[in-house]
């Protein structure tokens, strides 16, 4: 791993003395007329705090759950270094420079049995960024749809004071999460404005003069991690280039592509969609207009990194696997390569699920192995007679050990035999099978409560066969349990082992 990521997770990351990058106090003012109230933490960065960086693309009412694992791995990573004598504080990076708009405009919230999905359908005309949608009235809707899912809280406060008409997504998302990490100390940033991209030019200067060296830099990476047994996850296509345009007129977000260098044009072109421009005019556009040049995901942490001096970036299983990509433009761009540790990741068992996985002996590996209906079948098969268990284990032993003596005699006659025996002996297994579940089936038919359970615990803990971090909406969990539950994430997130936990709250 350490060929691909320069440092494996487990070893220091942090670099106790450091030089602040020159833009450093100019940074810390924009973050500061970001985040007011938050003296502490800036008060560290104007001392030249080291800082533990992580983000998520700006989305419909807080998003999914694992956007605030993201900012409580930043903060207990922070806290840890400060503990050692390294001041760090943690900083959630707004990605709303991003354009797909399918991915954030809607979120999912667990209502008893089923999943309810609210959606803001008031798309936007062009592939714009996302954080600069501007919220119409139809929000207000979905704001008392919310409120009838989870109730009244301080977390449905904050979703009523942060998404209101005539605000953009990134500034409803930002204030969102500066409420709820507010006494973490978290400190929410939005790089979208023209003096962060100036702050940030040399780097994006530093993908405009070395385009082609960067993406061949990338192709011989990509056939690394292939030949190693791993994958590209963000495929570099042949004239992909690092970088975005944003349109003048309709504000799309449009891929720059590189267009190969010919005796005409020795040192290429640029095309983003019908317009071509010379390297010569992307540099004077970067200097008049530095907010139309946008970063991609995988120069994205480059940029990070030059704007904070990052000592650590926080990324989850997408971000880990492409920033060994990343590193290569780490190398050329900045000539260091910065550390990335994997986000906490969990599945919170909340009290009635919690008696319910008790009362049936059901542990969270076990549920993720089942669907609702089989895992119905499983509660139905336990809540069978102790005797009706007794005599259908019993015939399943019996039936196996003298079905297996038979075969191996079968076999010991003649090869042939054997197979045929094998299979044979193979569909006597199955009735045998068909008829556990036909009692089971009697049983979960007697007992409709055992399906209600099956279905809450898989709407609860392993939603539509994915991970509950992925699929509900983190905002249920903060309305359920305060906003004190970010203490419990941060206290967990400090763990160090990468694997899934399980919080009983």
């Amino acid at each position: 791993m350490r060929r691909f990521y320069g440092t494996v997770f487990g070893e220091p990351w942090h670099r106790g003395r450091r030089q602040a990058p020159a833009h450093f106090a100019q940074l810390t003012s924009i973050v500061a007329e970001q985040n007011p109230g938050a003296e502490k933490q800036l008060d560290a960065l104007r001392r030249g705090a080291g800082t533990v960086l992580t983000g998520q693309q700006v989305s419909l009412f807080g998003g999914p759950l694992f956007t605030p694992f993201k900012a409580a791995t930043a903060l207990a990573r922070a806290r840890q270094a400060s503990a050692e004598g390294d001041e760090h504080v943690g900083i959630f990076w707004l990605a709303s420079e991003d354009h797909d708009f399918a991915e954030v405009q809607s979120v999912t919230f667990p209502a008893r049995r089923e999943l309810r999905t609210l959606k803001y359908e008031s798309e936007p005309v062009a592939a714009v960024p996302v954080g600069g949608l501007v919220l119409d009235e139809s929000i207000n809707a979905l704001l008392d749809q919310a409120g009838e899912l989870i109730g009244y809280s301080d977390a449905l406060e904050a979703l009523n004071e942060a998404y209101k008409p005539g605000r953009t997504l990134a500034q409803a998302f930002g204030d969102f999460y500066r409420k709820v990490f507010a006494a973490q100390g978290l400190l929410v940033f939005d790089a979208a404005a023209a003096d962060v991209h100036k702050l940030g030019a040399p780097v994006l200067q530093a993908a405009i003069e070395g385009a082609d060296e960067l993406h061949a830099a990338l192709v011989e990476r990509g056939r690394e991690l292939t030949a190693a047994g791993y994958h590209e996850q963000v495929a570099v296509a042949p004239n992909s280039s690092l970088l975005f345009l944003m349109d003048r007129k309709s504000g799309a977000r449009v891929a720059l592509k590189r267009i190969a260098a010919s005796a005409a044009e020795p040192g290429g072109l640029w095309q983003a969609g019908r317009d071509k421009f010379s390297t010569a005019d992307l540099l004077a556009l970067l200097m008049v207009e530095p907010q139309r040049i946008s970063p991609s995901a995988l120069l994205r942490p480059v940029f990070q990194d030059y704007l904070f001096g990052t000592s650590l970036t926080i990324g989850g299983p997408a971000e880990i696997a492409y920033f060994a990509q990343t590193a290569v433009l780490f190398e050329k761009i900045l000539g260091k390569v910065t550390p990335a540790h994997p986000r906490f990741t969990a599945t919170i068992v909340e009290p009635d699920i919690g008696e319910l996985l008790r009362r049936h002996e059901l542990t969270l590996e076990r549920i993720v192995q089942e669907t609702p209906d089989s895992l119905a079948q499983l509660l139905a098969a336990r809540a069978m007679p102790v005797e009706g268990k007794q005599k259908l284990a019993a015939a399943g032993n019996a039936l196996d050990a003298e079905l297996t003596d038979l075969q191996r005699w079968m076999e010991s006659l003649d090869a042939g035999l054997g197979r045929s025996g094998a299979t044979a002996a193979s569909k006597m297994r199955y009735q045998m099978n068909r008829l556990r579940r036909l009692t089971a089936n009697f049983v979960l038919q007697k007992e409709e409560s055992l399906k209600r359970h099956a279905q809450a615990i898989a709407t609860a803990v392993f939603p539509d066969g994915h991970l509950q971090e992925r699929v509900h909406g983190a905002a249920w969990y903060f309305a359920r349990h305060g906003f004190e539950l970010t203490d419990l994430l941060v206290e967990n997130a400090a763990k160090e082992c990468p694997g899934h936990a399980v919080l009983w709250v």
